[in-house]
């Protein structure tokens, strides 16, 4: 089952966009990449997404997960 997402990604005028998984719209335009994690990682929290971090060239940087993980870590004792 596909997981919903949000990503943060470079915007080809410049600055950084908020998008969700599978969308052409932005959730939120940001002038610098901080602005733009701290927002999608909140959006992301809100709505139990994965929270996906793009650099320039498009690659994930790094990953979140804020929803219900399908393979949780098994507890230790």
């Amino acid at each position: 089952m596909p997981r919903d997402t949000h990503h943060v990604v470079h915007n080809t005028n410049g600055g950084w966009d908020v998008k969700r998984g599978g969308g052409q719209r932005s959730s939120g335009y940001f002038d610098t990449k901080k602005e733009a994690v701290d927002a999608g990682r909140e959006i992301s929290r809100n709505q139990g997404t994965e929270f996906l971090i793009h650099g320039l060239d498009g690659k994930i940087q790094s990953s979140d997960s804020h929803g219900n993980d399908p393979c949780p870590p098994k507890d230790s004792e």
